[in-house]
This record gives structure tokens, sequence and C-alpha cells, in this order.
């Protein structure tokens, strides 16, 4: 167990941990130069795509230093906020953790916020200065900015460049040298934390984990702590870049994948305990917060008979991501569907495209809601997650709606704009703090339902993409909210139902159903879209129907003639109008969004 090492990847999104990760398996020899390609450990072609790890990954590697042989078990976390979730599975497993900042833009957000959650665990932290090779590097500033900003000595921060190779094998050795061997008792009965799953269509259920006591070994009967299961252990495998190495026990201190043929996906809980099934242990390892969705959205199949389809897709995708959460619910508009809850909208986006992608569904995505406590008349409380379920207004007595610690830390040019885009997203300024003559750090309350759509877009666009942004609920507040719905020919589209602040209702309200009017293809009849709360129209635009010229076969004549033509189509459109449905595009779903 001494020549164990077992440590974590983390930053703020963009500072390097993938090429990092890359260049680390490189030096310990794991894969040779043919087979090395760009970002590794990002195995979805989303992630190599967009750029970003989206999912935690692990590999187990091999290093010699000075004579000694050492296993360094390795796993590169993502770095946007809303993977936050999947940073603190993957540290609760760690020993050790590189604290990565990129030479040239220093601090983020997003670093201070992974930096809490690696403390609270008491992990040894590595700081890690990388991208020295950029001209506007400034390493010495930025380990500075450490020091004041986190409160950690920076003094033997490791200066690398992940690109080039630099400093490589320094890290390596200082990984070797400051991170401590996992603690253990190997003589005792089976202990191990799984922290992290997924769907394999020809072993079933996967089991990544961390061996704390004991070992697990293969054909052992295991169970799971949180619902007394018991499952025979088939096979049992060291995770690798490209393939993964049987072996016949996983060791205590060690990490590995166990095999238990399982074929039904909701067994597996991230964050449970396995133990023997014959000695089992008294406590399972630590307490494990199970992730909580911020942001719920419903998903609809286009083709309503897909339904089926859309359920098979999302229990195996829970799988691969433990944070999803999902139930049945039913739309007048889009027929069957699910309400899904998600850590953000970056999550919410990966999730939609990922079943488009990985099991071909045609989805429609609605409105993204939070979750608001609704306290009645009558003295009880409900949470509505979606605005068509909100009660009658004679019914409330009040809403709360929830509130997050928002932390922007922005170059100072753009401070002036940031604070307004604050404001009117009915921000309230608790601290602001000089990080150094260029950098501030904002810490701001907001409502979570303002920051759900397209906060973070606008926040990198009016500070060029310098501003970075992290975020942390912190309980709910009493507001002034309204439902506002739209009616589309009188009928109320309960997919576009979103809760909004009173004071903002009416030009919202005028907004969207002017998007809206853009947007329905004209039918032969007129149609009316309307805003409303309750009954009370606020917003009107009509959509002019595509005229026939009844008329063009009278050349000349009486004007009777016409008239008569004209009064005869008007009472068939009158008519059309009683009983024509208007069939909403994909797009008028996503006007909402668009609201600003």
């Amino acid at each position: 167990m001494k020549n164990i090492r077992n440590f974590s990847i983390i930053a703020h999104i963009d500072h390097g941990k993938s090429t990092l990760a890359d260049r680390i398996i490189q030096e310990c020899g794991a894969v040779s130069d043919r087979e090395l390609k760009k970002q590794m450990m990002d195995t979805m072609d989303i992630e190599q795509e967009r750029g970003i790890t989206i999912k935690a990954q692990s590999v187990r590697l091999d290093y010699v230093k000075d004579g000694q042989h050492y296993i360094l078990n390795l796993i590169d976390t993502p770095g946007h906020v809303d993977f936050s979730y999947e940073v603190s599975k993957s540290l609760a497993s760690s020993d050790g953790a590189l604290l990565i900042v990129d030479a040239a833009q220093g601090v983020e957000a997003q670093t201070i916020a992974n930096v809490y959650l690696a403390m609270e665990n008491n992990l040894e932290l590595i700081p890690v200065i990388n991208k020295i090779d950029l001209p506007a590097a400034d390493p010495m500033k930025v380990a500075e900015e450490i020091e004041t900003s986190i409160g950690i000595d920076a003094t033997d921060a490791c200066l690398v460049s992940a690109k080039t190779g630099v400093g490589i094998r320094e890290l390596i050795d200082a990984i070797v040298d400051r991170v401590p061997p996992p603690v253990g008792d190997p003589d005792a009965t089976t202990k191990a934390i799984i922290y992290d799953s997924w769907f394999d269509s020809y072993l079933g259920a996967l089991a990544l984990v961390r061996v704390f006591d004991g070992e697990i070994k293969k054909g052992q009967l295991v169970k799971l702590m949180s619902n007394d299961e018991q499952h025979q252990v088939l096979d049992l495998m060291y995770p690798h870049p490209l393939h993964r190495r049987k072996t016949d026990a996983i060791k205590s201190g060690e990490i590995g994948i166990v095999v238990l043929g399982l074929k039904e996906v909701n067994v597996i809980h991230v964050g449970d305990t396995i133990t023997d099934a014959k000695n089992p242990a008294k406590e399972p390892v630590g307490d494990y917060e199970p992730a909580k969705p911020f942001v719920f959205a419903g998903l609809y199949p286009i083709d309503t008979d897909r339904f089926e389809e859309l359920r098979d897709a999302l229990d195996k995708l829970k799988l691969n991501d433990s944070s999803l959460s999902y139930e049945p619910e039913t739309s007048i508009a889009l027929g069957f569907g699910f309400r899904v809850g998600f850590l953000g909208m970056l999550h919410m986006e990966v999730i939609k495209e990922r079943l488009e992608r990985e099991f071909d569904l045609d989805l429609i995505a609605t409105a993204p809601s939070v979750v608001y406590h609704v306290y009645l008349t009558d003295g009880s409380m409900v949470e509505v997650q979606n605005p068509s379920e909100l009660p009658a207004v004679n019914y409330i007595e009040k809403i709360q709606e929830p509130y997050i610690k928002a932390t922007v830390i922005t170059p100072s040019d753009y401070l002036g704009n940031i604070i307004t885009l604050l404001m009117n997203k009915r921000g309230i300024q608790e601290k602001m703090t000089y990080l150094n003559e260029n950098r501030v750090m904002l810490e701001y309350s907001l409502p979570m339902n303002e920051i759900v759509v397209d906060f973070y877009d606008k926040l990198k666009s009016i500070s060029k993409g310098y501003a970075s942004f992290d975020y942390e609920p912190s309980g709910y507040r009493d507001g002034d909210l309204v439902k506002l719905d739209v009616k589309v020919a009188g009928d109320v589209v309960d997919a576009l139902s979103v809760i909004v602040p009173r004071t903002s209702a009416e030009s919202r309200g005028r907004v969207l159903v002017k998007n809206m009017k853009e947007l329905i293809p004209r039918q032969l009849f007129e149609v009316a879209v309307q805003a409303s709360i309750g009954n009370k129209v606020i917003a009107r635009e009509t959509v002019k129907s595509t005229g026939k010229n009844v008329t063009a076969k009278c050349y000349g004549g009486d004007i009777t003639r016409k008239r008569k033509l004209l009064e005869k189509q008007k009472e068939g459109k009158k008519r059309m109008k009683a009983i024509g449905k208007v069939q909403l595009p994909q797009e008028a779903f996503m006007s909402v969004l668009k609201m600003d």
C-alpha cells in the first residue's frame, strides 16, 4: 500500500486538466506515442468536439522512481460549475489533488470552489501552474494570487506546460513524494466505496470502486449496503486509457472495476458501500450526498409513439450519470414525456444531445424552471417544479423561490457592466474584494430562476470571456411571483407557461408573444397569440391568415357578386377558427428562453 498514490486533477474549465492527464499517461508509458491522441480520457464524442470534460475518468498507471515501483491512480475531473458533483465524488476516493491554475488567466471562480471541496475531504493539495509557455504567462503573479485568494502556500508550486511537456516528470515525482499513501486495513472485512458507474452493453452495469479495507476477490459474494442486495463478483479489472486489465483481486487502497453481471441499471448507487456478504462491515464508508438537481425541464419525443424508447434511454443514461433524475409527466400540447432534473443549463444541453445522438431520438425540451415552495391558505406547503402545476391565485398565501450565493471573478475593466447585469437579475451584493489591482471577486445573492436560462452566456459576452462564475444554493426567500400563460388560438399551451416576477411580467409577456408571432406558421385562419396572468390578458399579437383571392374569377361586373364571395369566405374562416388546431414548431418552445 505504501507505493500506491490516489489523486485527482481539479481546476477551472479550460485550464488544461485533460491535456495534463495526457502528458502524465504518456510519461508513465501507459500508451505508445502511436496510440496517443488528444484528450485520451474524454471518451464521449461530445467531449472531444466541445473540448470539455463531462464525466470524471480514472486510469491506473505504473511509475518507477529511484528504483521503486509505484502505482498511480489518476482521476481527471470536469471543470464546469454544472459538474461539481462529479468532482466531489472523485475527491471522496482520492488522497491528494493537483490544483491546476492557468499561468495566463490566474485563479478563477471554479478554482476556489474546487479547493473548498478538496479541503472538506482533507486532501493533500499540490498547486500546479500550467501553460507557462504562453507569452502572457506570469507564474510568479499567479503563485501570489493562489496564496492571497485561496490561502495555500504556493512557493513550491510545480511549473509545467502540459502542451510542450515541460516539468511533467518533476510533477510526477512531486505526486509520489507529497501525496500520502492510502490508509486502510488489508486484513479487515471488505469495505469499498462505489464512486462511479456506467452501463456496458456486453458486461451490464459496472461499478468503479476504491477499496478501503480488505480486498474484493473474483467469485466473492458481496453485499451492497444501501439496499442489502447480494451479488457474486464475476470479474475484476483495472482501468486503463485503452484496454482494461483483468485481475483476480483488488486490494486495500486500490481502484478497480467490479463486474456483478447486473442487467438492472438502478441497483448500483454511486456513494454506496460494497462489503462481504458473509462477514459484512458494520458502518458504510462516510456519508455521501446524492446530487440535487437545480433545473427542471420537460423532455418529450417529437414522435409520441417513441415514449417507451425515451424511458429506456433515460434508464441507461442514469447509470452513466448518477446525478440525473426524472419522472413521467403529460402535457396537453406535447403528449407524454418526462420531467427531468439537471444540475444546470450545460448539463441539460449535454443530456439532450446525448439522448438524441446515442439513442437516435428527436426531442422537444420545454423551458427550464426551478423548484418553488408554494404556501397555501390552508397552511400546507407544496413543491412546484412545473409552472402548469401552480395552484390558483386565491389558494396561494405566498411563494418562496430558491436563491444562490454566486461568486464572480472578473478583470476590473468589466466591473460596471457585470454589476449592471447582476442588478437586472435581481441580485443583492454581499461582498466585493480586489484580489489584485486588476481582478475583482464579487459575491452576490441571486434568485436561481434568473440564472437558469442565459445568465452564463451574457456574463461571458459582456466580459469578452474573462469573467468566471460559480454558485452554491443558499436557501429559499419570499418572492412576488406570478404565472405567465401563453394562449394560442384560445388554448393555453401548458408547456410555455413560466413563473416570473410580477414587476417584469408585462414586459416579458409582450416580448414572448412577439417572438411567438414570428415563429408560428400562418394558417388558413387568423391565430391570436396572447399572454395572460390568470384571466387577465396582458399582451396580444395576431398571426394573419393566408388569404386566397376568391374574387380572382370576377373581372368586371357588379360589386355585389364580389361581396357575396367574400362573405362566404369569411363564414368559412370563422368555422375553421372554431375547430382549427395550430401545430407549434420546436422553435416556439425555445422562444421562452430568449425573452430578453
